[in-house]
């Protein structure tokens, strides 16, 4: 974020500094006012550019096995830019590579869910699928786990077929 800022500024000064040198090339035929406006207008493009780059950036720098699974687009009326072009502000993601099964019941998933959002921290959520029952659970306390692969106390959600969570999950592998 710091980083970000430093950017920010540095293309206000840049873009000032380009006024300042057409206004001179011209023989300072240019109002004054346009080296502010072209400072103003430097900052809020890099804004812009950083807040439709900021998915790709993150989601291309997740861990290898890492795979996103849903993502939410971002529209606001005070950009109206958004609106005919939205953003994508927060993702969730499934760490793949760590999803784990009991032998006895091999439906069921035990994975882990980071949720990222643009101006939040990333947070963790274990979940526990279950693929031929289409649903879902945040394992949270209350919840055992019996040795032959029971699960008991859990607070299953449904889920539709298009549910992209599960389907990352199960690997397409669950019923509707």
């Amino acid at each position: 974020m710091f980083l970000e800022l430093l950017a920010t500024i540095l293309a206000g000064v840049g873009g000032a500094g380009v006024m300042m040198l057409v206004n001179k090339i011209t023989g300072s035929r240019l109002p004054r006012w346009f080296t502010p406006v072209a400072a103003g207008l430097a900052m809020i493009g890099v804004t812009i550019s950083n807040e439709y780059s900021w998915y790709s950036r993150t989601a291309g720098s997740l861990p290898e096995g890492m795979v996103v699974a849903e993502t939410v687009e971002n529209k606001a009326f005070f950009r109206p830019w958004t609106l005919a072009f939205p953003y994508v502000d927060r993702f969730v993601a499934v760490d793949t590579p760590n999803l784990r099964t009991h032998e006895g019941h091999p439906g069921l998933v035990l994975g882990d869910l980071y949720f990222y959002g643009r101006w939040s921290s990333i947070h963790k959520l274990p979940v526990l699928a279950d693929c031929p029952g289409s649903r879902r659970a945040a394992l949270a306390d209350g919840i055992e786990f019996h040795a032959d692969g029971r699960v008991t106390g859990a607070d299953w959600v449904a889920s539709t077929a298009d549910d992209a969570v599960l389907t990352t999950i199960c690997g397409g592998d669950h019923a509707t």
